[in-house]
This record gives structure tokens, C-alpha cells and sequence, in this order.
């Protein structure tokens, strides 16, 4: 398993507009990925239901996960662009 332990940058953590952002760049790394909060249970991070259900607020720590040992790259992404807390999606997701 690979992991990405990571802060999250919203201020107001994963909820609405920052959860659909992160939704989508999840689905888009092609690679399943899963989302926990640190002590908690993972769930997949292309699942907008599931990444509202944390409840992750900002400057928690989370983490993301693959079983898929060739994405690292893809959870590098992932981890920017929570830590960055980006408003919009980039264009190399």
C-alpha cells in the first residue's frame, strides 16, 4: 500500500466546494484511492458522500491510499492539492 499523510490547506476543511473539487481530481487519477482521517476508517475518495461523511476540517491531518504501488504520482497530486487547498482544479490532474 501507498500512502500520502497530508494537513488539509481549506479553512473549512472538506466540505462542499473543496470536497467536490477534491471528488473530481480523484476520479480523474484513474487509480482507486481512499481517504481517512488519522485513527479513522478509509473510504473512497471518488465517493463525494463518503469524503462529506469525514467530517475533515482544516489543518486535520488525512490520509490517502492506493493499493496500487505505480501511483504515487497520482497521490502526490492529490496531496498538493489538498495541502495547497486549491480553489480550482489543475490542469495536469
Amino acid at each position: 500500500m501507498v500512502e500520502r499523510r497530508v494537513t488539509v490547506g481549506w479553512a473549512e476543511g472538506l466540505h462542499a466546494r473543496p470536497a467536490s473539487i477534491f471528488v473530481r481530481a480523484a476520479t480523474a487519477a484513474g487509480v482507486p484511492v481512499t481517504i481517512a482521517k488519522a485513527g479513522g476508517n478509509a473510504v473512497n475518495a471518488a465517493s463525494m458522500l463518503a469524503v462529506l461523511g469525514l467530517g475533515a476540517r482544516g489543518g486535520e491531518e488525512i490520509i490517502l491510499a492506493t493499493e496500487d504501488h505505480g501511483a504515487e504520482a497520482a497521490l502526490d497530486r492529490l496531496a498538493k492539492l489538498v495541502a495547497d487547498g486549491l480553489e480550482e482544479l489543475p490542469e495536469t490532474v
